[in-house]
């Protein structure tokens, strides 16, 4: 079912936006791509040995799939808290430009800053790419409480996945929980390509993927980190003689 229009009835009062927004995680196949990432995030958790509810409070807190695994993966090997504080840090430092991206537009002229902090929350991956494709469907002034419904039903979807995943953890073969973590990198993938409407953006994504194995084989430890960056500034110069021209 598509999103009403955006002088509809159906957006008065932001409960309405709220309870669209938490409909959407039917409409799109990453909702199906969280849970089998998030039964494998489970599953290593109850094989390292953590609790329910502590890959559960992970989840809430921390709310991203790779940092999850980063933490689960350096605490289990013995690092200290704040060494494996500073790892699930460096890892989120990837999300800053998404949640720089969407904020603008999710504020308003009423928009107070504790709400787009507290938004900020919820804006990993999935979220930016939604956001991207439902947003210009949502009236502005009801984007914040659309997002509030389309992040916790995300994030209600995971630790529904959590408990699945840690409960049949016995019984998964080790490579099925792996081929589940490898879904997320491919369907965001998938979902990018997807959502690339400029020029600028096309080109950022295969200059990415085409210079990422050149990179790759400097062995810099941050190959992802230099391509994207490289691909990406090489888009914005283009784009902006574009703009010029």
């Amino acid at each position: 079912m598509a999103l009403p229009p955006l002088d509809s009835h159906r957006w008065h009062g932001p409960l309405r936006a709220f309870a669209w927004g938490l409909s959407s995680v039917t409409r799109t196949v990453l909702t199906l791509v969280l849970f089998a990432t998030y039964l494998g995030v489970g599953a290593l958790a109850h094989d390292t040995h953590f609790s329910l509810g502590w890959v559960l409070a992970s989840t809430i807190l921390v709310w991203a799939g790779p940092a999850q695994i980063i933490l689960i993966s350096t605490l289990s090997s013995g690092a200290t808290i704040i060494q494996a504080a500073l790892a699930v840090t460096v890892s989120a430092i990837r999300l800053l430009p998404m949640v720089a991206s969407v904020l603008p537009m999710l504020r308003g002229p009423k928009t107070r800053r504790r709400e787009l902090v507290l938004a900020s929350h919820f804006i990993a991956v999935t979220l930016w790419v939604e956001c991207f494709r439902l947003l210009p469907q949502v009236p502005r002034e009801r984007r914040l409480a659309f997002v509030f419904g389309l992040g916790i039903g995300l994030v209600s979807i995971c630790l529904l996945a959590n408990v699945i995943g840690y409960t049949l953890a016995g019984s998964l073969p080790p490579i099925f929980a792996a081929a589940m973590l490898l879904l997320t990198p491919l369907a965001f993938l998938l979902s990018t390509a997807r959502n690339c409407r400029e020029l600028s953006d096309i080109l950022a994504l295969v200059l990415g993927l085409a210079l990422f194995p050149v990179i790759g084989l400097l062995h810099t430890g941050v190959d992802i980190l230099i391509s994207g960056m490289t691909a990406g500034t090489i888009a914005f110069a283009v784009h902006w003689w574009r703009e010029r021209a």
